[in-house]
């Protein structure tokens, strides 16, 4: 009998240590209910347009009146906005990019989510707990099974217990998975800033090079205009034309005046918008005058293959990401339905005086294993997996629609820029008859051959001319920029450029718990 019961304590230590590493093994070795997450395919198109592309855009008799030519196959260049060729225009968008207070926001969301996937794989291991306490008790005879009053004593225990959940049915893998796929949401968002960004101040910058244009312009009119009135002015007076002849010309001089404010209101709120992109208030703003003659429109336009630009769209990759979270949810959502197995254990030393703490006879233990099947939730559990589910399908209609979006945005700046040359062609040529009729109307009315509303007309065609070669000039430029944009860019937010900020965020030393 002796001998039996010293084997049996022996080997009942031995198949408890064999049962857990089963256990273990079981909890890693179990599939992870839910659906395995796989991306959806890209639209089966080999190109973005209705038609194919031709191998150029028409050209122009103007500056940055040159044909572009459409590279299908090439990817955009890391640095899209350097193909414009203006260092001003660069050293707006690295400033954006260093400092613009979108950036540091994206980069400390990225940050927080992937502090929150760190923190949700702390679940594949046991949780460790040291715990230390007094308690001051006095036991009634009932309670003291003595028939007698116990006490009061202190009651002093220090002991470390550990909790593991059996992962069976993988519910806490997929909590990991959609936590590190929200984590690949930000990091996605966060080029998506990049990209929007820059793509933004070089618009933006555009824009203030196309209005000091039109203003120029204008104020040429402007001048010519008075030129006219003083003219009239002197005629009127020596009896050689009408008042009506003066008044006309008056008219018309106010009616382009009145052009100018708005014009000047837009650059103002132009520049205030350059202002915010930059970082800094429109006060401090510094920036030197942009003129679009001093930017360069880049000729070899790149255009990816439609296959390519579901890798390269940032929106996509968030609403990839987004799906691949939804997926895992619902797996989360599957496996709360099954049963948990949970491991608990403790060990520590419970004592009469704090200074016997851990002597001998005072140890403590405790092994434990505890099964949960939920059974009746009152239909929790049930709907909480159908709005999972709902929220896959969700998820994956928004990714359908992200795609859609990016094809017809890069479709929308192909066509753009196809027309983009020809009505620059077409105002060019517009601009050099205006321009050709104005001298042919002066020389006549010089001569006493026309009128002076036929000289105003002629101004005003010219003035009209002008403004909208610059504004087609300014499309040209911007549209290209669309296009970099609408394929996704090539620049990433892993790139050297860093935010301050962020740089010293994430280099702040971090204590685990």
């Amino acid at each position: 009998m002796t001998l039996s019961t010293d084997h049996s304590n022996a080997v009942a230590p031995a198949f408890r240590r064999r049962a857990l590493v089963m256990l273990m093994g079981l909890a890693l070795a179990g599939c992870a209910v839910g659906p395995n997450y796989r991306r959806p395919d890209a639209p089966a198109v080999d190109r973005f347009t209705p038609s194919a592309l031709p191998a150029s855009t028409v050209s122009a008799d103007a500056v940055n009146g040159d044909a572009q030519r459409f590279l299908r196959g090439r990817d955009v260049p890391q640095r899209w906005w350097t193909a414009f060729g203006n260092q001003e225009l660069d050293r707006r968008v690295h400033q954006a990019l260093a400092h613009s207070p979108s950036i540091a926001a994206a980069q400390a969301s990225l940050r927080q989510a992937q502090e929150n996937a760190r923190a949700a794989g702390g679940a594949r291991l046991p949780a460790v707990d040291a715990g230390a306490g007094a308690t001051r008790e006095k036991l009634s005879a009932a309670q003291s099974g003595a028939g007698r009053v116990v006490g009061p004593y202190t009651l002093y225990n220090a002991s470390v217990s550990v909790g593991y959940t059996l992962d069976l049915f993988g519910g806490v893998r997929r909590g990991i998975e959609a936590q590190e796929a929200l984590s690949d949401v930000q990091r996605a968002q966060l080029d998506s800033t990049y990209l929007t960004l820059a793509g933004n101040v070089v618009t933006a910058s555009l824009l203030e090079a196309s209005l000091r244009e039109q203003i120029r312009a204008t104020e040429q009119i402007v001048k010519m205009q008075r030129d006219s009135l003083d003219i009239a002015e002197k005629q009127r007076k020596i009896g050689a034309k009408s008042l009506s002849d003066t008044l006309a010309v008056r008219a018309q001089l106010a009616t382009t005046q009145a052009t100018l404010p708005p014009l000047r209101a837009r650059l103002a709120a132009t520049r205030n918008r350059l202002a915010t992109y930059l970082g800094v208030p429109p006060a401090q703003l510094e920036a030197a005058p942009l003129t679009l003659d001093a930017v360069r429109l880049p000729r070899d336009i790149p255009v990816s293959l439609p296959s390519k630009l579901v890798d390269q769209r940032p929106d996509i990759q968030a609403a990839s990401a987004q799906l691949h979270a939804a997926s895992a949810q619902v797996g989360v959502a599957t496996a709360a339905m099954l049963p948990q197995i949970t491991l608990s254990g403790s060990a520590g030393s419970q004592t009469l005086s704090a200074g016997d703490l851990f002597s001998a006879g005072t140890g403590a233990w405790s092994v434990g294993l505890n099964l949960t099947q939920p059974l009746f939730h009152g239909g929790e559990l049930l709907h909480k997996k159908r709005a999972a589910q709902a929220g896959l399908d969700k998820a994956r209609a928004d990714w359908q629609q992200t795609v859609l979006v990016a094809f017809q945005n890069v479709a929308d700046a192909l066509q753009a820029l196809q027309y983009d040359a020809q009505t620059l062609a077409a105002q060019a040529t517009a601009e050099q008859a205006a321009s050709q009729r104005l001298a042919l109307t002066r020389e006549q009315y010089r001569l006493g051959a026309t009128g002076y509303l036929d000289l105003l007309d002629a101004e005003r065609s010219l003035q009209q001319a002008r403004i909208n070669l610059i504004q087609a000039r300014a499309a040209r430029l911007s549209d290209t920029a669309a296009l970099y944009t609408a394929l996704g860019g090539g620049w990433r937010g892993d790139d050297s450029t860093m935010s301050p900020a962020a740089t010293a965020s994430s280099a702040a030393p971090a204590v685990a718990n």
